[in-house]
């Protein structure tokens, strides 16, 4: 699988994200010149996609297939790619507040810390539904790492029982569960040409 070995606040900073949002709580100390270039509609676009991306650090044809799967489900497009990137099993564990990133929260999954409804799940990528339950393994270590987060927001859209470190999705995530700024038109825009 490939990876992007860029700085985290330098891809950031040309993303145009705040860090924050990735779960780093630094900022970049670089006094950067603005270089102001009117950028092209297919610029824009282009971004916009990166950008989604990368918050949720998935390759380009997943991307792709998420895309394809939200244009098949009933309802606007770009905001149906925003519920099933939010739906991942990786991201659902960084939202409860078990991880402090989302590349922590994948990793907890590949290695066999989190169970769903009881069984052990190593996909990241693995889409929950309404009633799943994500519980921590009763015998993993992390659990000293999990209580170091307990001050984290859980959205509307899950329930979190940080005691026990379970959590159940009680809905789907909707545009303004999300905690940045998103134009998915733009990259409703991007595949459709």
């Amino acid at each position: 699988m490939g990876k992007s070995t860029q700085p985290l606040l330098k891809r950031c900073k040309s993303l145009g994200i705040n860090p924050v949002v990735m779960g780093y709580t630094k900022e970049s100390k670089r006094n950067q010149k603005d270089v102001r270039r009117k950028k092209s509609e297919y610029g824009i676009q282009l971004n916009e996609k990166q950008k989604v991306r990368f918050i949720y650090g998935v390759m380009e044809k997943q991307f792709h297939k998420y895309y394809v799967m939200a244009t098949k489900k009933d309802g606007i497009t770009g905001e149906m790619l925003l519920q099933i990137l939010e739906s991942r099993l990786d991201n659902v564990v960084y939202r409860l507040g078990f991880a402090k990133t989302r590349k922590q929260a994948r990793q907890m999954v590949n290695h066999g810390h989190v169970t769903l409804n009881g069984s052990k799940v190593t996909i990241p990528s693995y889409l929950v539904k309404v009633g799943d339950v994500i519980s921590i393994k009763e015998n993993s270590g992390i659990k000293k790492l999990i209580a170091a987060n307990a001050d984290t927001v859980v959205p509307a859209w899950l329930e979190a029982d940080k005691d026990n470190f379970t959590g159940k999705v009680i809905a789907l995530a909707t545009k303004s569960d999300l905690d940045y700024e998103v134009k998915e038109n733009l990259i409703v825009e991007y595949y459709s040409k």
